[in-house]
């Protein structure tokens, strides 16, 4: 069943308010996934050449301080670091490559949950509202931010089954439905080198997004290039660190609809979701078209590519 939820601040303006006109959207979503929650939020950019890294380990007792010293002394940087509950957010300068080696070889205790630049990932087993209090959502400011609410009917309830997923650089996917050739599109991908953390089927078609785009693809493209490869019944809600998209598969079984204004683009799998966002009544509302990629990014105020 599981819901989502997206909310694109075209007018930055309203950046500040970003976290309260988010966090009821997501609440709405209980009823759809009682079972974990979580959130991408973009926000605070980090300076060129340094990084967001969110960890996440289940103990909220954890000493985060020993993983910053190690980053630290590996990479030979400073380590800044804030502990969201069970997650911390890193910032360090050092190349994406590197870290992403670093943490690989390393099989480190703790989860690797994000990295990027503009992206902040924050899930937890449990109910939206108790995983928004804890990670403080409605305070949170930003440009954009896409959330899931989990409903476990095909594996276990856990953190890390928990959406969003995120692969590449400020890249992530929530996912509401199912993919029947995800096991054959992993083990394609991990041939060419991809690494997964899950059994997610989510989390293949976020690692799939991420190969397209590093291979030159847009992400209008590599979402046209998924109704071809991806095989299932799905709705796709994406992030990227100036981007927001939407995608139902060709038969477009799972709800969906969406609402924008000058101010603002957004979407959900029920209406309930938006109806609190300002200046929601003068909208323009419809239900996402079925096989057509609609894309918002760049400048704000941008027109969708669809």
């Amino acid at each position: 069943m599981c819901g989502i939820v997206g909310l694109y601040l075209k007018n930055r303006a309203l950046e500040p308010q970003l976290g309260a006109l988010f966090e009821p959207m997501l609440l709405e979503m209980t009823q759809r996934g009682p079972d974990s929650t979580g959130f991408a939020v973009y926000r605070d950019p980090a300076p060129v050449g340094q990084l967001k890294l969110v960890l996440q380990h289940p103990d909220p007792a954890f000493d985060w301080a020993l993983v910053a010293a190690a980053l630290g002394a590996q990479f030979a940087v400073d380590v800044a670091l804030r502990v969201h509950h069970t997650h911390c957010l890193l910032r360090l300068s050092v190349s994406e490559a590197a870290l992403r080696r670093y943490l690989v070889e390393q099989a480190p205790a703790y989860a690797v949950v994000s990295i990027g630049q503009h992206i902040e990932i924050y899930k937890e087993v449990g109910l939206p509202l108790a995983v928004a209090v804890a990670f403080g959502l409605r305070g949170m400011q930003g440009s954009h931010a896409i959330g899931h609410t989990r409903m476990a009917t095909e594996s276990a309830v856990t953190t890390a089954g928990s959406h969003p997923f995120s692969t590449g650089s400020d890249l992530c996917l929530v996912h509401n439905g199912s993919l029947s050739n995800h096991n054959r599109l992993r083990r394609k991908l991990e041939k060419a080198g991809a690494v997964f953390r899950t059994e997610n089927d989510s989390e293949v078609a976020a690692k799939y997004l991420d190969v397209q785009m590093q291979h030159g693809a847009t992400l209008s493209e590599a979402l046209t290039q998924a109704l071809v490869d991806l095989d299932g019944f799905y709705t796709f809600t994406i992030g990227t660190s100036d981007g927001f998209a939407v995608l139902r598969d060709p038969i477009a079984c799972k709800p969906a609809v969406m609402a924008e204004t000058d101010d603002w683009v957004a979407m959900a799998s029920e209406y309930r979701a938006l109806a609190r966002l300002p200046g929601v009544k003068q909208a323009r509302l419809w239900e996402p078209e079925p096989a057509t990629v609609y894309v918002w990014g760049g400048a704000a105020g941008a027109a969708p590519l669809n």
